[in-house]
């Protein structure tokens, strides 16, 4: 589908990809649509600096290129936004992005904003399923928010929300202290001791869940 914006005219898979999501704020609103659909308000509150026309524009933009869709809440008048399949298929580029970014991370400047879902991110983009164990759930409450990783024939889905079954483990922290971790710039060790990090759970379960974050070899 042609769209009258400026583009790269090169005839190239990444520069086709480029002329849809290169823009400013774009993938980031990718990023926060990955963790789960999100009302507009929610996005706007997420995304602080983008403005609310330029993110309608964003939106709208999304949704002609088939990337993102609008959904009716059930029993409720309220829209979300949620990516389509399409729109998923960018997970694995933007969590490789993400990957990639951590390793970038200094300390946070006075004023930098974090979320909760952005450390849930952080968490998927630094676990390795190939060290995935047996089958279980973690749960990590992350400020304010619940999220949910779970392992299961192999297979490691993280989700937001509490585990939907008993967890294995809890993992107590902020959103600061994990991006810094994940980014290596604090040691999970030193987060433990200082009480910034708070791990319950079967001693076993927390160094399967360590290794599979790459937290410990």
């Amino acid at each position: 589908m042609k769209h009258h914006r400026r583009n790269y005219g090169q005839y190239c898979g990444l520069a086709a990809g480029l002329d849809l999501i290169g823009e400013r704020w774009t993938l980031l609103i990718v990023r926060e649509l990955l963790s789960g659909p999100c009302r507009y308000n929610e996005l706007l509150a997420n995304l602080p600096g983008i403005g609310t026309n330029l993110l309608a524009d964003r939106l709208k933009f999304l949704g002609q290129c088939g990337i993102i869709r609008q959904r009716c809440r059930e029993s409720s008048k309220l829209r979300d936004y949620e990516l389509t399949e399409q729109g998923e298929g960018l997970r694995e580029a933007v969590l490789a992005l993400a990957r990639w970014g951590l390793g970038m991370l200094d300390q946070p400047a006075p004023g930098d904003i974090v979320r909760p879902r952005w450390a849930a991110l952080a968490i998927e983009a630094i676990l390795d399923p190939s060290r995935a164990g047996p089958d279980e759930q973690y749960e990590f409450r992350i400020d304010d928010e619940v999220f949910h990783v779970s392992v299961l024939g192999g297979q490691v889905t993280v989700g937001h929300g509490r585990a939907a079954i008993g967890h294995t483990l809890t993992l107590t922290t902020d959103s600061v202290t994990f991006v810094k971790i994940g980014a290596g710039s604090l040691n999970p060790l030193e987060a433990t001791l200082t009480n910034r990090l708070v791990i319950d759970g079967d001693e076993e379960a927390v160094v399967r869940c360590s290794r599979m974050l790459g937290l410990m070899a």
